[in-house]
C-alpha cells in the first residue's frame, strides 16, 4: 500500500507539497520587504533600514510578541519536517495529499501533532504504517489515535522516552473538595491523570507488589483531607488501611459479620438519602447539600467475596452489588481492590457496575480481563505484558473508553503519616 501510494506523486509536484509548508515564512519575508521599499521610497535606503529597524524595536519590545514569532517559526520547521516524514513513509492519499499538521506541540515524552486525514484517506492506514513512521525518524515509538468525535482528525503521539520509566512526580496533595478532579498519576506522554469520584465507582485489580495499595492510599487519602466526607474502610489484612482509621466513621478488619452488618448500615443510609431527594424534588446530591459525600473502600476484597460461610458469602455480595448499583446518585461511592483478579473474586455482574477499573500488574491475560472486561487483552490491553518491576504501571479504564497506560503516584510511609495527622486534625481529632 504505502508503494501505491508513492507512485501516485509522480503526476503532483514533491516541490509542490514542501513549498506549502514555508507560506508564513515567505509573508514575514515580504512584510520586511514591504517596509524596506515604503521606506526607500519615502528617503532613500536610509529611511527604509529605519522602518525595517523600528519594526525590529517594536517586534522586541512588545511583551510575548518576539516569544510568539519565535514559537510560529519552530513549529513551522516541525511542520516540514514531520510532513517529509509523512511523504519519506508514504503517506499519500490516491490524490497526492498528506495529512495536514494543525497543531504541533511538545510533551514530557516526546511531541503530539493534530493531524487533518485527506479525503480517500482514514487514521487506521496512517496507524498501519506506524513501525515504519518510528523507525524513519528513530523514535521509540509512535502512536495514532482517532478523534471520537471527528474521523477526519487523528491525534499523532511520537515518543522517544518512556515516560513510565521512572517514578511518577510527587503527588500534589488535594486542597479543596472531593468534587474535584484527583491527581492519579500521569500517561505515556508524561502528562497528568486526574479522575472525579464523585458518581463513580472504581475496581483495583492486580497481583501482590504490583502497586495496588499505593494507588488505593491516592484515593484514601483524597477523601479523607476532604472533613465533608464520610468514610468507611473495610480491610481484609486490616494492616493496609488502618492509618486511616482515625479519619474513617467504620473501620471493619478481618470480620465477615461486621461487614456485613456496616455495608446494610450504608444501604439503609442510602435509601434515606434517595427518600430525602424525592422529597426535595432531586435527583441526586450536589456540592453543599444535606448529604456529603461517602466513600467506601475495599482492600483485599477477595476475603469478603470468598470468605466465611456461603450464606455469608452470597449476603455480602448482594448487599454490595445493590451499594455499588444505587449509591452513586445518593453520594455512595465504593472504591475496591483485590491482589487475586479472577471471575469468582469479582463476579461479571459486580464488575461491570464499576465506571472506572484500572488493572495493574496481573499474572495472566485472564486476570487483566477480569477487572478491565472482556476482550480488552486480545487488543493489547493487557496487564499481563506489564513489566513486573514497574510498580504502580497499570491500564486505567475510565467510562468505556479505550485503557489508557498511566503510572500512579507513590506515597511512602512517612508522607502517609503526615497526611494521616493532617486529615484527623482537619475532622477535629489527632493531636493539635
Amino acid at each position: 500500500m504505502p508503494e501505491r501510494r508513492i507512485r501516485t506523486l509522480g503526476s503532483y509536484s514533491r516541490m509542490a507539497l514542501a513549498v506549502r509548508g514555508w507560506g508564513f515564512e515567505v509573508i514575514l519575508t515580504m512584510s520586511i520587504l514591504v517596509l524596506w521599499h515604503v521606506g526607500t521610497f519615502i528617503d532613500g535606503d536610509g529611511m527604509g533600514v529605519l522602518f525595517v529597524g523600528a519594526a525590529g524595536i517594536a517586534l522586541w519590545r512588545i511583551p510575548g510578541l518576539a516569544t510568539r514569532l519565535a514559537k510560529k517559526l519552530r513549529d513551522q520547521s516541525c511542520r516540514r519536517w514531520f510532513c517529509d516524514v509523512l511523504i519519506s513513509c508514504g503517506v499519500i492519499s490516491r490524490h497526492g495529499q498528506i495529512p495536514k499538521v494543525e497543531a504541533f506541540e511538545k510533551t514530557p515524552a516526546g511531541e503530539r501533532v493534530r493531524l487533518r486525514i485527506p479525503a480517500g484517506f482514514s487514521s487506521e492506514e496512517i496507524e498501519a504504517v506506524g513501525p515504519s513512521l518510528a523507525a524513519t525518524i528513530g523514535a521509540r515509538e509512535v502512536r495514532v489515535l482517532r478523534d471520537p468525535g471527528n474521523a477526519a482528525l487523528a491525534q499523532f503521539s511520537i515518543i522517544w522516552r518512556d515516560a513510565l520509566s521512572a517514578p511518577a512526580p510527587p503527588w500534589p496533595v488535594p486542597t479543596g473538595s472531593l468534587w474535584e478532579p484527583i491527581s492519579l498519576g500521569i500517561d505515556e506522554d508524561g502528562n497528568p491523570v486526574r479522575i472525579g469520584l464523585p458518581e463513580r465507582n472504581l475496581l483495583l485489580g492486580g497481583e501482590p507488589g504490583a502497586g495496588k495499595s499505593a494507588a488505593l492510599s491516592l484515593l484514601i487519602a483524597a477523601a479523607a483531607l476532604d472533613p465533608s466526607v464520610h468514610l468507611t474502610l473495610l480491610d481484609g489484612k486490616q494492616v493496609e488501611l488502618a492509618p486511616w482509621a482515625g479519619s474513617a466513621e467504620h473501620f471493619v478488619g478481618p470480620d465477615m459479620e461486621g461487614a456485613i452488618g456496616v455495608l446494610k448500615g450504608l444501604c439503609t443510609e442510602m435509601d434515606r438519602r434517595y427518600a430525602t431527594l424525592l422529597a426535595a424534588g432531586l435527583r441526586k446530591i450536589k456540592p453543599g447539600g444535606e448529604f456529603g459525600l461517602h466513600v467506601v473502600a475495599i482492600d483485599e476484597l477477595a476475603f469478603y467475596m470468598r470468605g466465611g460461610k456461603r450464606d455469608e458469602r452470597n449476603e455480602l455480595t448482594e448487599t454490595l452489588r445493590d451499594l455499588i448499583s444505587r449509591g452513586r446518585a445518593a453520594g455512595i461511592i465504593v472504591i475496591a481492590a483485590t491482589q487475586k483478579p479472577s471471575s469468582e473474586i469479582i463476579p461479571t455482574f459486580v464488575r461491570d457496575l464499576f465506571s472506572f477499573r484500572m488493572a495493574l500488574r496481573c499474572t495472566t491475560p485472564e486476570a487483566s480481563d477480569t477487572v478491565l472486561g472482556q476482550g480488552w487483552a486480545s487488543q493489547g490491553y493487557s496487564a499481563s505484558t506489564l513489566d513486573p518491576t514497574a510498580r504502580g504501571v497499570g491500564f486505567l479504564l475510565a467510562e468505556g473508553a479505550v485503557p489508557v497506560k498511566i503510572r500512579t503516584h507513590y506515597l511512602d510511609d512517612a508522607t502517609i503519616a503526615a497526611l494521616t495527622n493532617r486529615a484527623e486534625r482537619a475532622r477535629g481529632g489527632g493531636s493539635q
